[in-house]
C-alpha cells in the first residue's frame, strides 16, 4: 500500500509526495501537528495538513528570511522572531556573532517541542544562551514593545488560523512602534501565483506598506510551497534593501550558505511583471 500526504493548492491542484511512514501527529491548542518521513524530501512538518518545511528545501526559506536583512543592518544586535517554532529562523540567526539578543515568540509550545524531537536539523540551536522563547501570542506581544529591536523577522503560517493576527494593519503598525528608528522588518509574504495566494499576499502588502516608508518584495524558489514561487517582505524606517547594502562587507563574514549569496540578493528584489502589476495595484 502506498502512503501519500496531499495538499490542496487551488480546487484543481494538488500538490503530492510519497511517505514512507508518518512519525507523529497530535492536535495541540491551536493546531494539527504532523511529521511525515519520505525518501524525496527527508522529514517534513505540516500545519493543519499545510506544508510548513521539509528537510530537503527549508534552507531556502530560512536563509532568505534571514541573510537578506542582516546583510543589509549588519549592526543589528536585539532581535524579534515571531513564529518560527521549528527553529530554522533561529538557526541561522545564531550563525552571527554580533547578534546580542533573540527573542523568540511563538503561540504554540507543542510545535517547538514536536520540531525539537523530529526535526534536530532545523531546531538544533533552539537552546542557545542568546534565545529566549516566550509562548504567548505575537499580536499582543509587540502591542507593548516600543523602540526595542534592530530586526523582526515574522516566520508566520498562512493568514488564517493561528497565524491570521499577523497580517493585519494593527500589528504592521505595532511593529514599527517596536522597532528603533534604524529597525527592518521582514515577512513571510505568501505567493503571487494562485488567484487566492496572490489575493492574500496583496491584502499583507496593502496593510504594511501603509505602515513604512520603505517597503519592497523579494523572492526565492521553493518547491514544496505553492506554485515553488514564494515572497518575502522587507520594510524599514531607514534602510533599502539593496541601495544600503553592501555586499563585500557581508562576504567578508565567511557564512557558508547553500541558498543566498550577494548577487543574489539584489537579484531577489527584481521581480516580475505580473508580480510588480499585482503590487502596484494596492500600494
Amino acid at each position: 500500500m502506498e502512503l501519500w500526504f496531499s495538499e490542496r493548492h487551488t480546487p484543481d491542484v494538488k500538490f503530492s509526495i510519497k511517505v514512507d511512514k508518518q512519525l507523529y501527529s497530535s492536535q495541540s491548542d491551536y493546531q494539527r501537528i504532523d511529521v511525515f518521513d519520505s525518501k524525496e524530501f527527508g522529514r517534513f512538518l505540516t500545519l493543519d495538513g499545510y506544508m510548513m518545511l521539509t528537510e530537503k528545501d527549508e534552507f531556502i526559506y530560512h536563509e532568505m528570511m534571514v541573510h537578506v536583512p542582516m546583510a543589509v543592518h549588519m549592526n543589528a544586535k536585539n532581535i524579534l522572531v515571531i513564529g518560527a517554532g521549528d527553529g530554522g529562523v533561529i538557526r541561522e540567526l545564531t550563525r552571527y556573532n554580533t547578534i546580542e539578543n533573540i527573542d523568540m515568540i511563538e503561540i504554540d509550545e507543542e510545535v517547538v517541542k514536536v520540531c525539537k524531537e523530529y526535526l534536530p536539523k532545523t531546531s538544533c540551536k533552539l537552546d542557545d544562551e542568546r534565545v529566549h522563547i516566550s509562548y504567548q501570542d505575537g499580536l499582543k506581544y509587540v502591542r507593548n514593545c516600543e523602540n526595542m529591536y534592530d530586526l523582526i523577522i515574522v516566520d508566520s503560517t498562512d493568514p488564517f488560523g493561528p497565524g491570521e493576527g499577523l497580517f493585519t494593519k494593527e500589528f504592521y503598525g505595532n511593529c514599527y512602534k517596536a522597532l528603533k528608528e534604524d529597525g527592518i522588518i521582514v515577512n513571510q509574504h505568501e505567493s503571487p501565483f494562485y488567484k487566492e495566494d496572490a489575493l492574500a499576499m496583496q491584502r499583507a502588502h496593502k496593510r504594511i506598506v501603509s505602515s513604512f516608508d520603505i517597503s519592497k518584495v523579494y523572492q526565492a524558489h521553493i518547491p514544496t510551497y505553492p506554485s515553488g514561487h514564494w515572497l518575502f517582505g522587507f520594510s524599514s524606517k531607514k534602510y533599502h534593501p539593496t541601495n544600503d547594502f553592501d555586499g563585500e562587507k557581508w562576504d567578508k563574514l565567511g557564512i557558508k550558505t547553500k541558498y543566498y549569496n550577494t548577487r543574489l540578493h539584489k537579484g531577489a528584489f527584481a521581480l516580475p511583471n505580473y508580480v510588480e502589476e499585482l503590487l502596484r495595484d494596492v500600494e
